[in-house]
């Protein structure tokens, strides 16, 4: 007999489906990665101490402390990991016992009472691999769930470093337009005393106090920004929003404090560094142990199953050892007939298979995606800086120089307006793109996994 099951288990090896690994081809090199460091070392897991900043080290401890959806995902590793100790319990013996009490009253016999205990034992005997794979798969879901936990951990500090300097870049708008203001008042005042003594004209007045008004206008729409930048935060954070708690640092957004150098190593290190692909690399596996337990499911469930019981007419007597009762029995299942209902149920669980197979390609995929994409728009943003940290240099060498003119007679308050805005609006173009600076290098962190 014990042949057969050794038979059964080799056909059931034999016959197993064949499931493909997934195929991803990795270069040597990252394209655009010619001014970072390609070795091998690490970085702090806490990777946004690389800007320097403790306020945003502070908004991160509390965001990663009571962040909701981090907190669901910690959730979810316990959830997964009580599951495991009930799928495991389906495979062990099931040990039950019942206890029973009848009385009955007639008038001959008058009062009488019997008790009864009835013990139980039930195992299903897994010879065909499907505890084995249950155990992987339940081990796998684990790793899954604590994989989805660092990659929401990543997500929620890399969304706290965006918004925080979205904030500081919002603050610094705000700065450029009140100060604008501020100048353009003082400009238009001038113009003002100018012409009332004749010598400047009605229009160069006007012109001068539209350049107010424009100004003006830009300081609700940056105060409006700035409010709705904190909200997001505060949701970030966990936190009830409060007025006037959340502030940037008060530092200006400078291009020289950005993180210099990140080893972003090699892409097939990638691999290991996303917890993402290490997510998805799990659900693989998961997927894999359960095309194995469908495969099971079509060869012969063997149940043990023994029961025992004594009756008596007190408590006492259930403690005897001489009238107790036993029988045991073992039963194969063999399912013939199922409509092909087990053959479609192992197919479908092989095509699912392909798809998580799918589904880990196109993750390595787009996480190789985004670190070339963060590489080549740090180079990009970079260039733009210096050049428009140039032109704002020039744009106010020129409206000073303009202003003086006016002032002297020898030139109109149109090229005065001309410069200003001029200024103005590179000084703005500046200020974003240095904070696109700041959101790409956390997008660069963020790609390659975070602190390895």
């Amino acid at each position: 007999m014990k042949y057969l099951f050794v038979l059964a288990a080799l056909l059931l090896s034999a016959c197993m489906p064949r499931l493909f690994p997934p195929q991803v081809a990795i270069h040597d090199h990252y394209i655009y990665a010619e001014n970072f460091s390609q070795d091998t070392l690490s970085i702090d897991s806490c990777w946004w101490h690389l800007f320097g900043d403790s306020t945003l080290d502070s908004l991160i401890d509390r965001a990663l402390a009571n962040n909701r959806n981090l907190a669901i995902a910690a959730s979810r590793v316990q959830e997964v990991r009580a599951e495991r100790v009930v799928s495991r319990a389906q495979y062990l013996p099931q040990i039950g016992v019942g206890l029973s009490a009848q009385g009955n009253r007639t008038k001959t016999t008058g009062l009488e009472q019997s008790y009864s205990l009835e013990p139980s034992l039930s195992w299903e005997v897994s010879l065909f691999g499907a505890l084995r794979h249950t155990e992987r798969g339940a081990r796998a879901q684990i790793e899954s769930a604590e994989w989805a936990w660092r990659s929401m951990r990543l997500s929620v500090a890399a969304e706290v470093a965006t918004t925080y300097f979205t904030l500081l870049e919002y603050e610094r708008d705000l700065f450029l337009a009140r100060r604008s203001t501020t100048l353009r008042r003082e400009s238009a005042a001038l113009i003002d005393s100018m012409f009332r003594y004749g010598m400047s004209d009605g229009v160069a007045l006007a012109q001068a106090r539209s350049l107010v008004h424009s100004a003006e206008s830009d300081i609700p729409r940056y105060e409006r920004a700035i409010e709705q930048t904190r909200l997001s935060l505060f949701v970030l954070l966990g936190e009830t929003p409060r007025p006037a708690v959340l502030q940037g640092s008060g530092k200006p957004l400078l291009s020289d404090h950005r993180p210099v150098d990140i080893p972003v190593g090699l892409p097939a290190q990638l691999l290991m560094r996303r917890p993402d692909i290490r997510e998805s690399r799990a659900n693989l596996l998961v997927a894999a142990t359960k095309v194995g337990i469908a495969h099971s499911a079509r060869f012969p469930a063997i149940t043990l199953t023994a029961q025992g019981g004594v009756a008596s007419t007190s408590l006492k007597g259930l403690t005897a050892v001489d009238p107790w009762a036993w029988s045991s029995m073992g039963k194969l299942v063999e399912p013939v007939f199922a409509f092909g209902k087990l053959k479609r149920a192992e197919q479908a669980s092989v095509e699912r298979y392909k798809q998580a197979a799918l589904a880990y390609e196109q993750t390595v995929l787009t996480a190789l995606s985004d670190v070339e994409a963060a590489l080549v728009s740090i180079d990009f943003y970079r260039l733009q800086t210096i050049q428009y940290s140039q032109l704002v240099a020039e744009n106010d060498r020129i409206a000073t120089m303009t202003q003086a003119l006016y002032r002297n007679g020898f030139s109109d308050y149109l090229s005065v307006i001309d410069a200003q805005r001029e200024l103005y609006d590179s000084q703005m173009q500046l200020v974003n793109l240095i904070a696109q600076q700041y959101i790409n290098y956390i997008n660069l962190c963020k790609a390659l996994g975070g602190g390895w």
